[in-house]
């Protein structure tokens, strides 16, 4: 009968574990702080996919990833400096169309 040699579990560094890990999570109140809108608009941003989704760490506490936040402001900020019609054109609405 061999003995099979085991070897101890390798221990992350302090360096190698901020690599793997490095998402950070933010709560609603740090979300709230960065992106001026309300509650109900960010859920309906991220139901049609157009805001990082949400994620739970217990069943009561939902967190975003504070990477793709950013990543989403930096988009919206070049895309309105852009002007390429991602802002409604009202003089087409079917209700109180803004006349001119």
């Amino acid at each position: 009968m061999t003995e099979k040699s085991s070897k101890p579990p390798a221990i992350l560094s302090a360096t190698s574990f901020e690599t793997k890990c490095s998402m950070r999570a933010i709560r609603r109140s740090e979300l709230r702080l960065m992106v001026p809108l309300s509650d109900t608009t960010i859920y309906e941003l991220e139901r049609r996919g157009r805001f990082p989704r949400r994620f739970f760490l217990t069943p009561r506490c939902v967190a975003w990833d504070l990477a793709e936040v950013e990543a989403w402001l930096t988009t919206r900020g070049h895309a309105s400096k852009q002007e390429d019609g991602l802002h409604p054109y009202v003089r087409q609405r079917k209700s109180r169309p803004v006349k001119g």
